[in-house]
């Protein structure tokens, strides 16, 4: 399972560790992203013309990946924006209120929901059905809008997308590139993702109550609202109670119609963001009346000021961290060794063929390669290269192939799924009005001390 390490590779791992410093102390990367891009463009090509353009072309190729984020955040802003100026968000958090009323109530509450609703839907959809609503209420009860971000993060992108025991689209993956049954990846699953799950939210949550007392959060981002600008003379008592049952519904059909069209992903996440329009619109003809169309064509413009202003600063990592996978081709072109299948997949590869087999370096070397192939930001590229790692291993060492294939999905989907990538974690940050940056690091000491100790307990379960 040799591979060629070109200079590209090279390039590419520096820049991530100079990335990650920056992360670490708390500076942009933009200007290291952007030098990253030429520099494996020029290393590549040779030619400067095509390496300027490159930095352009991978901007487009990142805002394209990422504009359905974008549109969906955008709207859900928009709408949140319209309950808040015509007092509808106060009658529909009025029931979550009176069961939500400490911080520790609102981050294992919303955090639990974000799991279950992510196990049948995926984080996306649940983060914008849960985000709307939920915020203000944890807010107001003291809970910082970081603090609800990691809740959903964690929970959502984190134990519910890593185990995926109902949708199964990750251990299908792992499962047919390692060569055994769907039913033995999750069976072996189970135990490492509650493990993770239970270390790394209990951590964050610790760690976060421990900041709120120290003053060490900081304030949300989100669209704010000025007391002037509110004006809750726009709907009448009745018609606010018809909205906040009339929401919820709309929300809920879309749950049902999710389930029995089967609809996951980016589907899914398309519908929550047609029903958040169909509301914005209906709730302003009701509000303004005539002057509903200049009113509903300013929210998407607010919206959209929100959405870009949030992702802004993500396209330029999200540009480079893309040429770590399948954009290079596309960005660059055909520069990459003939047997490559990518430069971070070749660098999981080339990990792998260089340490000594047993299952403590088995299960180690898993947990890392995991981990690389994770930085493309989907989690989801590198778990099937992740099982075809984990079945050499196995062999070699005779046993444990399903242990070692759970134990790399959890680590790719932890890292790149959304927990640690800025960009992968967006939907969650934007949603709550913080810093993508901010809440990556926010979960770095958790998110690791789980993978260390889920790492020890699979070593004693192969």
């Amino acid at each position: 399972m040799g591979v060629e390490l070109t200079a590209l590779h090279w390039i590419y791992v520096s820049f991530i560790c100079i990335i990650i410093a920056l992360m670490i102390w708390r500076k942009d990367t933009s200007l290291a992203c952007m030098v990253g891009i030429f520099l494996l463009a020029i290393t590549a090509t040779g030619s400067l013309p095509l390496s300027i353009s490159t930095i352009f072309k991978s901007f487009v190729y990142a805002i394209t990946e990422l504009l359905p984020t974008i549109l969906v955040i955008s709207i859900i802003v928009s709408m949140s924006k319209l309950l808040t100026i015509t007092g509808m968000n106060e009658v529909m958090i009025a029931p979550f209120a009176k069961f939500i009323r400490t911080p520790t109530l609102a981050y294992w509450t919303i955090g639990i929901l974000m799991m279950v609703i992510s196990w049948f839907f995926w984080p996306s959809p649940a983060v914008a059905l849960l985000g709307a609503v939920l915020l203000p209420v944890a807010v107001r009860v003291g809970l910082p809008a970081l603090g609800v971000a990691m809740a959903m993060n964690l929970f959502g992108h984190g134990i519910a997308l890593s185990g995926d025991f109902i949708i199964q689209g990750a251990p299908k993956l792992t499962a047919d590139a390692a060569g055994i049954p769907v039913s033995d990846v999750i069976s072996a699953s189970i135990p490492l993702v509650f493990i993770m799950g239970i270390v790394t939210v209990t951590t964050a949550f610790f760690l976060l109550r421990r900041d709120v007392k120290k003053g060490n959060i900081p304030q949300s981002e989100a669209v704010s609202i000025e007391e002037n600008e509110v004006q809750s003379h726009l709907l009448t008592r009745r018609m606010k109670t018809t909205f906040a049952f009339l929401i919820p519904i709309l929300f809920g059909l879309d749950v049902v119609a999710m389930y029995y069209f089967q609809l996951q992903g980016g589907d899914a996440t398309a519908l929550i963001g047609g029903t958040a329009i169909f509301i914005l619109s209906l709730l302003s003809v009701v509000a303004y009346k005539k002057k509903s169309l200049e009113q509903i064509t300013d929210l998407f413009i607010q919206g959209f000021q929100f959405g870009f202003k949030v992702f802004g600063p993500v396209i330029p990592i999200a540009a480079f961290f893309y040429l770590g996978d399948s954009g290079f081709q596309t960005i660059i072109g055909e520069f990459l060794p003939k047997q490559s299948h990518g430069i971070v997949n070749d660098l999981g590869v080339a990990l792998s063929s260089v340490v000594p087999l047993s299952k403590e370096v088995g299960a180690i070397t898993l947990i890392g390669v995991g981990a690389i192939t994770g930085l493309d930001g989907s989690g989801f590229s590198g778990i099937s290269l992740v099982g075809s790692i984990a079945k050499l291993f196995a062999t070699a060492i005779g046993t444990g192939i399903a242990t070692l294939t759970a134990l790399g999905q959890i680590a790719a989907i932890w890292v790149g799924g959304g927990t640690l990538v800025p960009w992968a974690l967006i939907p969650a940050a934007a949603i709550c009005g913080v810093s993508p940056f901010e809440l990556a690091r926010r979960n770095v000491v958790p998110v690791v001390t789980g993978l260390i100790v889920t790492t020890i307990v699979a070593m004693f379960l192969i």
